[in-house]
């Protein structure tokens, strides 16, 4: 969880808050007493902290775990659990209101129940957090301590007036909001993709900046929940780092969810008045004001490298996270990162991954890269936008030569039985073979579909053999295998066709 805000989180909103802040940071924690040198002392107890100190418990390091807040870290508390609990709702109501497509009608007064969809996500965070409890923890050999975590040197960390001694640490503090530099905004108050889950009730109107991953996420699942949404991006297009049709098919989306979109506009000023938020929108020269009841920043996260006496342990850093080398190591070569606090890629499953990597790397004196890593990702939007490898024009930046295969999900059985045809399936493969490069599947489902592009690509599974997975039928990963299949119909040249003639003439024989 971000340093920043675990310190005086604004939880808790009901009794599954109560309940979580009791397990995930117990009021009257006592601290071990530390008893001799750690083999790993790790600080954080997010997705990466919380790998390191389980897999390196587990094959018996001497594991110390320093937590400033909440075990559990963004994911659990105020990301990916919290986030898509709400996304899971709002499709409910997406799908009620879209009843007659399916057989069935529209019910009557439909009304999106905000307070329940949100009293669900804190059910579901508590429950998810019980497996990362400070006692779990404690019961698996590691030792837990709970307050701000600083480096005395280069191979000291202070907590709570105790001093740990370490052969190798990891640092693995994550990162918090980033609050966009916009005049008036602090003084008139903003909601970021944490605090927003403090919300009990549905704001009536709602400005959402930003139109990456995190802002489009939001725009769509408030909109659906019953706001009256404004979605602010500064570019021309949603989601700028993916393929340009899949953007567009999302824009198209939330347009037609009621989503009001604004692209190339920014906003420049905001204010209080009456109760509301003035928010001043320029677009080409014309600035327009809206009125609203919130607003909330999706623009992305910053690494939390503050307060953690870096310096004093001889530790690069700077606004873009701690500096790491290809095995994750840091200036210190006893000291580490992983996760969001040095990744570009700011992912729970990137942070995990990495983690085990430093476990071997920094105990058992391994040589595994981060470079070696295939890390897929996906926006949870409606439908989803998921992705791996290289991009084409990533490929083509590096003169590699791309062949795209297609395949579009309203050609797949399965998805036009459930009324998801919208999306397609991208294939990238070196021109000449079928050596996978990269994925892109928008499909409502998407986030499952790209595993099995991503274990190709890991194991070097080429298309033809990816074709030749049985998948049943009917799934919508059927799309993947008749890209698959789509490669396989090229290879068949016309010699082959004539051969293969003359062989079938030949046996008829």
């Amino acid at each position: 969880m971000s340093r920043e805000r675990t310190k005086a989180a604004a939880f808790p909103v009901d009794r599954n808050d109560v309940d979580l802040m009791r397990a995930a940071h117990p009021p009257h924690w006592m601290n071990p007493t530390p008893d001799g040198r750690y083999n790993l002392v790790v600080i954080g107890a997010g997705p990466a902290g919380l790998t390191a100190a389980r897999d390196a418990a587990s094959l018996g390091a001497k594991v110390a775990l320093v937590e400033r807040g909440l075990i559990g870290g963004a994911c659990v508390n105020v990301g990916g659990v919290p986030s898509k609990s709400i996304i899971r709702t709002a499709r409910l109501y997406a799908d009620m209101r879209d009843a007659e497509n399916f057989g069935g009608d529209v019910p009557e007064r439909l009304h999106a129940d905000f307070e329940r969809a949100m009293m669900r996500m804190r059910q579901i965070r508590q429950r998810l957090s019980r497996a990362d409890s400070a006692v779990a923890i404690a019961s698996e050999g590691i030792d837990l301590y709970f307050g701000e975590a600083r480096f005395g040197g280069a191979d000291t960390v202070e907590v709570a007036g105790r001093t740990l001694h370490f052969r190798k640490a990891l640092v693995a503090t994550g990162a918090h909001p980033s609050a966009p530099a916009i005049p008036g905004l602090a003084e008139a108050g903003y909601l970021d993709n944490e605090s927003m889950f403090d919300l009990t009730q549905c704001p009536e109107r709602l400005l959402v900046i930003g139109g990456g991953p995190l802002g489009c996420e939001t725009a769509q699942a408030f909109c659906l929940l019953g706001a009256k949404v404004i979605l602010a991006q500064n570019e021309p297009m949603f989601l700028p780092g993916e393929e340009r049709d899949a953007a567009q098919i999302l824009s198209d989306a939330l347009a037609r969810e009621g989503v009001e979109v604004r692209l190339n506009t920014e906003v420049v000023a905001v204010r209080r008045e009456g109760g509301k938020k003035l928010a001043d929108l320029t677009r080409e020269g014309d600035t327009t004001t809206i009125s609203v009841d919130e607003i909330i920043t999706g623009v992305g996260r910053s690494p939390n490298v503050g307060g953690l006496g870096l310096e004093e342990a001889g530790v690069a850093y700077d606004a873009d996270g701690i500096k790491v080398d290809d095995h994750l190591r840091t200036t210190n070569t006893h000291i580490y990162a992983a996760g969001d606090v040095c990744l570009e890629y700011k992912f729970t499953h990137t942070a995990e991954a990495t983690a085990r990597i430093v476990v071997r790397n920094a105990l058992f004196r391994g040589h595994e890269r981060l470079s070696e890593l295939v890390v897929p990702w996906c926006t949870y939007t409606d439908p989803e936008i998921a992705h791996v490898g290289l991009y084409p024009i990533e490929a083509r930046r590096d003169g590699i030569p791309v062949k795209t295969y297609t395949v579009l999900m309203h050609d797949v059985a399965r998805a036009v039985m459930d009324g998801e045809e919208e999306g397609f399936v991208k294939i990238h493969v070196r021109e000449g073979s079928d050596r996978i490069l990269g994925a892109t599947v928008v499909a409502s489902h998407a986030g499952e579909m790209i595993n099995a592009v991503t274990l190709a690509i890991r194991s070097g599974m080429g298309l033809h053999a990816l074709a030749d997975v049985i998948h049943p039928f009917p799934t919508q990963a059927q799309g993947i295998k008749m890209a698959g299949d789509a490669y396989r119909r090229t290879r068949l040249t016309s010699l082959r066709r004539r051969l293969a003639a003359r062989w079938l003439a030949w046996s008829r024989r």
